[in-house]
């Protein structure tokens, strides 16, 4: 599935931080409550198998690695349910299971666990992403690392983060300049070799590189403590709820070209117009 920006009543903009639409606030506070109430359903599945010993992992590449856990599985089985159940007439699209075509114009897509690996090393930093698209994409996400207790949402007029220390606004950092920023990307391969050489030369522009972070890295971002974040090879389960996310809390996300990155492969996401230009005339070239 294919989603494009073309909705003129959704105003989207590859330039602007939050799209505008319309939208029935009833509606909009459904999918607000049913987006909650997927996340806390996948925590039973992911959590209570976080760490086990010899948790065992298969296989989904024939080339490289690409593990996949009985606890994605079944968090997203737990995620489909609700769905069948509250709102059985839009489509899902799933990391683990066939994309079910729904009769309406609304679109859920879930990743149960987005970063399998992480998971299966035991690090804090995979998570669920929740998201609801229409065929403009993402409306609202939810990114939540139950382990930690934190979860991040946004769209539809929200923008908050949960966590230990309670409930705050996500605001993404305003002060930065390329030279002072945090950059950050799943692995130092990124992506093909062009892409990671890309990747470097602007790395090699910022103060901080991180590594490893998943879709953590883009809750970071929101939340004004990452200023870039730039992946490739992604698929669209993994970047809906993220957008919403960064997106909401007054941030940048396009492809490595400027343009829209909802069908996943090259993302980036920054916190300002002007790291967003500067790293988009590096990343470019690839």
């Amino acid at each position: 599935m294919r989603f494009s920006a073309s909705r003129v009543d959704c105003g989207y903009s590859e330039s602007s931080a939050e799209r505008k639409w319309t939208l029935d606030p009833d509606l909009a506070h459904e999918f607000v409550d049913v987006a909650h109430a997927l996340a806390d359903a996948a925590i039973a599945e992911t959590l209570s198998r976080f760490r086990e010993p010899n948790l065992k992992a298969e296989n989904k590449a024939i080339h490289s690695w690409d593990p996949v856990t009985e606890a994605d599985r079944k968090a997203e089985r737990a995620m489909r349910e609700i769905l069948a159940k509250r709102r059985p007439d839009d489509s899902i699209l799933g990391e683990e299971e066939a994309y079910f075509s729904g009769s309406s114009e609304f679109v859920w897509v879930l990743d149960p666990i987005d970063g399998t690996r992480g998971y299966v090393s035991g690090t804090p930093t995979w998570g669920t992403l929740v998201a609801v698209s229409d065929s403009s994409g993402p409306l609202f996400g939810i990114i939540d690392q139950p382990y930690i207790g934190e979860r991040f949402e946004g769209g539809l007029g929200r923008s908050f983060s949960s966590g230990p220390f309670g409930m705050s606004k996500s605001i993404v950092r305003k002060d930065r300049s390329m030279p002072e920023a945090t950059i950050t990307t799943t692995m130092p391969e990124v992506g093909t070799p062009r892409e990671r050489v890309a990747f470097e030369n602007l790395a090699s522009r910022t103060r901080i590189a991180r590594y490893g972070m998943d879709c953590y890295g883009y809750a970071l971002l929101a939340c004004g403590h990452l200023d870039l974040v730039v992946e490739a090879g992604l698929k669209p389960v993994d970047v809906h709820a993220p957008i919403a996310v960064v997106r909401a809390a007054g941030g940048i996300v396009t492809d490595w070209n400027g343009g829209s990155p909802h069908d996943g492969g090259r993302v980036l996401a920054a916190a300002t117009p002007e790291l967003h230009k500067a790293a988009l005339q590096v990343l470019s070239q690839a």
